[in-house]
């Protein structure tokens, strides 16, 4: 039985990574931040039947020795780990540095020594920054509006060498925006969703404007899946996209009428971005992703706001919605 191995597990995507993953009948490693809480993150949350099939490491990415040690005996790795809420990157640029580009370089160096079959590499749309043109293709120039995308591109860059030097079966798949159950409330969804469900008559945003491309996280997690079991992919990065998009505003508008309709929208200048770091546009091409395996999005936006929203009618205990989360 392949042995697969996700980092980041205790995360969003991750852990509905790893859920797939059992579901589908692999053996699965999770590796998960280490705290002294012993927190597991999301997958705390996660059915009992599918949590007890996942072993877990407890590490540190930045640790090269943790990850080798984490790696050692596994086939493909899931490289999903990753600082990357993008405020927090305008003060705290170090540390993501120190994750996103060194904990890369961890998961490429381990893979090579250990001559794993598969490695992939989770970039983000952010490294495209707002669109010279759409749809967004693998081929779109990058630039680097925040601290966070600048060491996204380079974590990309480092993979990419890591194909061209040593032909580390290497692949880097690039989600545009993901939403969905488990979300932090550092995301736009969350935040509207989460500000409703409290009852505020009063949503406060930063820019209106921006457009996005919005995924269904189960999308992503199939996706993810079906780039790792296509050989075609080797060397590539590749999207993963819905190539529909909806302006900030809008989707708060959506958001207000299926839950408050009597609540207003406030933009906040403390949730704003530095003029020259705000993305714009983003609308992603998938068409590669549809040539080089079998994906195909199967849930629509409304149903994939419909379970979101339906997920956080019963968990909204953890979320504040009083503060500016960051």
């Amino acid at each position: 039985m392949e042995k697969t191995i996700v980092t980041g597990a205790d995360g969003f995507i991750g852990s509905h990574l790893c859920e797939k993953l059992v579901k589908e009948g692999k053996k699965v490693k999770a590796f998960v931040y280490y705290n002294s809480f012993n927190s597991w993150g999301w997958l705390d949350t996660i059915d009992e039947k599918v949590k007890n099939e996942i072993e877990i490491f407890a590490g540190d990415i930045r640790d090269s020795n943790g990850v080798r040690v984490a790696l050692t005996g596994m086939d493909l790795v899931y490289h999903l780990a990753a600082l990357i809420a993008i405020p927090f990157s305008y003060h705290s640029p170090e540390s993501y540095v120190d994750t996103n580009i060194k904990g890369t370089l961890n998961i490429l160096q381990a893979a090579k020594n250990l001559d794993l079959s598969r490695v992939l590499i989770t970039s983000t749309s952010e490294v495209y920054g707002t669109a010279d043109y759409v749809p967004i293709d693998e081929k779109h120039p990058f630039k680097a509006q925040s601290p966070y995308s600048a060491t996204k591109i380079a974590a990309d860059r480092l993979a990419e060498s890591f194909y061209r030097s040593f032909n580390l079966p290497v692949t880097i798949v690039r989600p545009f925006n993901a939403y969905g159950p488990r979300q932090s409330a550092r995301a736009v969804i969350p935040t509207i969703i989460t500000q409703l469900l409290a009852g505020k008559e009063v949503i406060k945003l930063g820019a209106l404007s921006p457009t996005r491309d919005f995924n269904y996280v189960k999308d992503i997690a199939d996706g993810f899946v079906a780039i790792a079991n296509s050989d075609q992919t080797i060397g590539e990065e590749i999207n993963i996209a819905t190539e529909r998009e909806i302006s900030i505003e809008g989707l708060a508008k959506e958001l207000i009428s299926q839950i408050n309709p009597t609540a207003t929208i406030i933009c906040e200048s403390e949730r704003m971005r530095p003029a020259k770091s705000e993305v714009e546009r983003l609308l992603g091409s998938n068409e590669k992703i549809k040539a080089l395996t079998d994906w195909e999005p199967q849930y629509t936006f409304a149903q994939g706001l419909h379970e979101t929203i339906e997920w956080f009618k019963q968990n909204t205990a953890g979320y504040k919605t009083d503060i500016y989360n960051i």
